[in-house]
């Protein structure tokens, strides 16, 4: 008894979506970590530049219409890491709705300082530059620094060195933002697709919810499998040199050919 060519097509389509799915969420989990990696690297290079107490960035995220701050570093930074303020509150806050950089070297005679967030952070500046992170849509960020150990303030040459280090940031997070939009997409993609065809056949409507539904189901899930345990290791690899990584790659296709042999037998035996 031979397939019928539509439920060959079928298992094709699932196939060939499963298989763009799971190298779309790869990618989005792989670079979520790397890019919260840049980012770290960058605040930490700059507190050694400036010799400065701490040193911050702050994400702008549209649902909670909050800046939240991502990585910090610097022996008073860190405190800081998970809290938020509304984009219409403090030093950060002005920075990110005008896109001006500022210096101040008295913080505390700002009307725009929030005392009570310092104290969050249980640590309170005294001197800070703040510039804002751009992309070609606007503000997405702002970067501060705090307090340079060997002066009382920050200079005008201060302000254009803290935006050098605020457009790489700014480049790592649209990077990782146009690999997170992958998986946006296919899952909206895939949603029109699932959409009912008034004109189509009641089985065929069921047929293309059944594969969108397959495909897709998961992929927001918090998966622990072991591949994603994988995935999580070979974000961490690097910084290996290229004989480890070439060791690694081998491995890995070993391993693969096995896997691809043993889903060919269980094929065969269906």
């Amino acid at each position: 008894m031979t397939d019928d060519p539509r439920d060959r097509l079928d298992r094709d389509a699932l196939e060939a979506l499963r298989a763009v799915a799971l190298r779309a969420d790869a990618a989005r989990r792989l670079d979520l970590g790397s890019t919260r990696a840049v980012l770290r690297s960058i605040v930490d290079a700059t507190v050694t530049l400036f010799q400065a107490e701490a040193a911050s960035i702050a994400l702008y995220d549209a649902p909670t219409d909050r800046l939240v701050f991502t990585v910090a570093a610097g022996e008073h930074g860190q405190g800081v890491v998970g809290l938020s303020v509304p984009p219409s509150q403090g030093l950060v806050g002005y920075v990110y709705t005008t896109g001006q950089a500022l210096a101040l070297s008295d913080v505390e005679r700002d009307a725009r300082f929030g005392r009570a967030f310092a104290e969050q952070t249980a640590y309170v500046p005294r001197s800070i530059v703040a510039v804002p992170l751009t992309d070609e849509d606007g503000t997405i960020g702002v970067l501060e620094v705090l307090d340079k150990r060997d002066q009382a303030a920050f200079s005008l040459r201060d302000i254009e060195l803290a935006a050098v280090f605020a457009r790489q940031a700014a480049v790592a997070i649209t990077a990782s933002r146009v690999e997170r939009d992958v998986a946006s997409l296919l899952t909206g993609v895939l949603g029109e697709l699932a959409a009912p065809d008034v004109t189509a056949p009641p089985d065929q409507q069921r047929t293309v919810a059944e594969i969108v539904a397959s495909a897709t189901r998961g992929l927001d899930a918090d998966d622990q499998s072991p591949l994603w345990a994988l995935v999580e290791q070979i974000a961490r690899v690097r910084r290996a040199d290229s004989a480890q990584l070439g060791l690694l790659t081998d491995l890995l296709a070993v391993v693969a050919e096995h896997a691809e042999r043993a889903a060919r037998g269980r094929t065969r035996r269906r």
